[in-house]
């Protein structure tokens, strides 16, 4: 499974509509979403589905998770140790065969209504609109939030999440890693046990928490008084180390201010950024200081790249951010 920060061949956004949660705060949301588009288009394709009925929006948890096509038979193809090599994004990967999985999206453990979102991908294969080898793998529940790939053969996620109920059971987490090993081509899965954020309904996507950048970086939300859970998973990252040894260099990113909806608690995170060709789009919430400080230490773990902020203000009213509206294909 590729990283993040490898050359993609376009992004999808599900879009909003008046059938969605979203229905309350329209004008509002379909305005982050036209300006999430316009910074895509500046640099890579956009895939909008508009004409596929679907349930919701969160296109990270319902799309496909592409990967090499030699990843998805177990053969590491070769790539530079740090998989941070540069090509050109208009020709990314056009060479390597590509394997779209298409796992079942079960509105994180049946919290929602998901059929609609679940059949989008095929929708999507069978029009043509997506290229690669098609896989079947909907007997088995993973969303694209809930895991992070270094591109060497790392996989990243949380057992509150891949273990929760109503997704997988009866699995063990033994036989749900052996899975994970054998769908994405991976080496090693890591399991971090601590972080959550108040209000978050994915119980616990790694994409709220932790991210995976070049270079054998981590970036990740520090906590506060209301989440001492995350004080934990901080340890758990001091005491990780890469698949040769060394240990990773962390970079803690602040937690948002409280932000509150009807008196409950939202989900905002800065982990929740996007790695596009060229960019970074980084949520940001109208809190000028951390929203710098947030901006700026993305960009000390990506130097090459376009930091670019887009006030995510709306989308943490159905509990979710950025990354968790988009997905991307190589």
């Amino acid at each position: 499974m590729p990283a993040e920060w490898e050359p993609q061949s376009m992004v999808q956004l599900t879009w909003p509509h008046k059938d969605t949660d979203w229905a309350p705060i329209l004008p509002e949301i379909t305005a982050v979403y036209e300006e999430m588009a316009r910074e895509i288009k500046k640099r890579e394709p956009l895939l909008v589905v508009d004409d596929i009925p679907h349930n919701d929006t969160w296109a990270r948890d319902h799309g496909f998770i592409t990967v090499e096509e030699l990843t998805a038979k177990s053969q590491q193809p070769a790539r530079p140790k740090d998989a941070c090599y540069q090509r050109d994004a208009r020709t990314a990967n056009s060479h390597q065969p590509k394997t779209l999985l298409d796992f079942c999206f079960n509105g994180w453990g049946e919290k929602f209504e998901a059929k609609l979102d679940n059949a989008i991908n095929r929708h999507l294969y069978d029009r043509g609109l997506v290229k690669g080898t098609y896989e079947d793998h909907l007997d088995f529940v993973l969303e694209g939030g809930s895991i992070e790939s270094d591109g060497k053969g790392t996989i990243f996620t949380t057992t509150c999440c891949l273990m929760a109920p109503h997704r997988n059971q009866p699995l063990t987490q033994a036989e749900i890693e052996e899975r994970l090993k054998a769908y994405l081509g991976a080496e090693r899965v890591v399991w971090l046990n601590h972080g959550s954020l108040i209000g978050d309904d994915t119980d616990g996507h790694i994409d709220t928490l932790v991210r995976i950048c070049p270079n054998d970086t981590i970036l990740y939300t520090g906590g506060d008084d209301d989440h001492p859970d995350l004080a934990l998973m901080e340890q758990e990252l001091q005491a990780l180390r890469t698949i040769d040894g060394r240990p990773y260099r962390l970079l803690k990113l602040p937690l948002p201010r409280p932000i509150y909806d009807e008196g409950d608690r939202l989900p905002a995170t800065y982990t929740n950024y996007l790695i596009i060709n060229g960019a970074v789009l980084v949520p940001t919430y109208a809190q000028p200081d951390l929203d710098a400080e947030a901006l700026h230490i993305v960009g000390d773990a990506f130097p090459d790249r376009e930091i670019v902020g887009i006030d995510c203000r709306a989308v943490i009213k159905q509990h979710g951010s950025l990354h968790c509206c988009t997905m991307q294909y190589y």
